[in-house]
């Protein structure tokens, strides 16, 4: 008559297993939704910190050097690097180029809240010269620097000190003062050159000074005060030997004007520019001297001629010099990436004059 006795604390323990359930189902989906923002918050806070960028260049080249015409297609660099921004003042950097070795590795660190002071500690480039510093991606050549900076920067010719692009081990500090007007570099180096320990117990010291007076207008000036440890012997220099610690001093002057690219203009080469620069080593007790003066003005949208003009004498008393006169186009098809058409004629002393024809494709990011 009065039905089953425990119907209703059935349906009493239902209604709280249903409401348990639910009450589960809420917390899993919130913690579920703040695990996924949270996901988002670190990738986000990631991406934001870390920049990927990277190029390659490839071309053709054709010469009649010492009599014999050569020609071949290259690849002379393929490089990528990532800069991870750990705090606003703690950064660190790693490139590698994969058709060489790895270019690159350092960490800056900002002391004060301008840009008056930071400090990096690493394997960089050096400071010498106006061109060494600056990425090929931007110079107006397709063989990218002079013959002076090649030689006395350590870029590679100069078999006493090896290929090092340029780079070395060291600590600097540099800054700019006086609202950017003056900026500054110091550093101390291996002098070894990249991925080698120093073959010496001397170390290279390096300064330079950029002076920007008005808006598009620079002089600068360089030295670097050191011992080499000679891994190679080089014809010009039959002084220094193999194994040798000898002198290894450099001083540069130069100055560089630009002038902005009109408004709409696709290239991205900064407009018309012209950059000078003299340069003076010692390697032992040989002494060695340069300059070179580049141009560049644009003429359409995206296309710039270019003309250079480099000296360079690895020994006067031997009178070994050689004279580089290049002229060409290049066209900015989209943003950092361009095409280049470059005849150089090369007027040499140690060796018969000869025509170099080059093209070349850059593809940057």
């Amino acid at each position: 008559m009065n039905g089953n006795p425990t119907r209703p604390l059935y349906r009493q323990r239902v209604k709280s297993m249903t409401l348990v359930v639910a009450m589960a189902v809420m917390v899993s989906l919130t913690s579920m939704a703040q695990e996924k923002k949270s996901n988002i918050d670190w990738l986000k806070e990631l991406t934001s910190r870390v920049e990927f960028h990277g190029y390659g260049q490839a071309g053709y080249a054709w010469n009649d050097a010492n009599g014999k015409q050569t020609n071949d297609f290259n690849l002379k660099r393929t490089l990528l690097w990532a800069k991870a921004r750990i705090t606003d003042r703690w950064s660190f950097l790693f490139m590698h180029d994969f058709s060489s070795v790895v270019q690159e590795y350092y960490t800056d660190y900002r002391f004060t809240r301008d840009n008056a002071l930071t400090v990096r500690i690493g394997q960089f480039k050096h400071s010498f010269s106006m061109e060494n510093p600056l990425s090929p991606t931007m110079l107006e050549l397709i063989d990218v620097y002079s013959q002076a900076t090649l030689f006395l920067a350590g870029e590679g010719p100069d078999p006493l000190n090896g290929v090092n692009y340029g780079r070395d081990l060291g600590l600097m500090v540099y800054g700019s003062l006086f609202n950017n007007h003056l900026l500054y570099e110091l550093a101390v180096m291996n002098g070894q050159g990249i991925n080698r320990r120093d073959g010496n117990n001397n170390k290279d010291f390096i300064a330079k000074i950029d002076v920007r007076p008005i808006d598009g207008l620079r002089f600068v000036c360089s030295g670097q005060k050191g011992k080499g440890h000679a891994v190679g012997t080089a014809a010009w220099n039959p002084s220094v030997q193999e194994g040798d610690d000898y002198t290894r001093d450099r001083v540069s002057v130069g100055a560089e004007w630009k002038m902005p690219t009109a408004a709409g203009a696709a290239s991205t080469s900064g407009g018309i520019s012209v950059r000078g620069e003299y340069m003076w080593g010692k390697d032992g007790e040989v002494n060695s001297n340069g300059g070179y003066v580049t141009g560049c003005v644009p003429v359409g949208k995206g296309i710039d001629v270019v003309a250079s003009a480099d000296y360079f004498n690895r020994n006067p008393e031997m009178d070994y010099y050689q004279t580089q006169l290049t002229a060409g186009l290049q066209y900015w098809f989209y943003r950092k990436c361009r095409v280049q058409l470059q005849y150089t004629r090369v007027l040499s002393h140690f060796q018969d004059d000869y025509n170099w024809l080059q093209a070349q494709l850059q593809v940057a990011f």
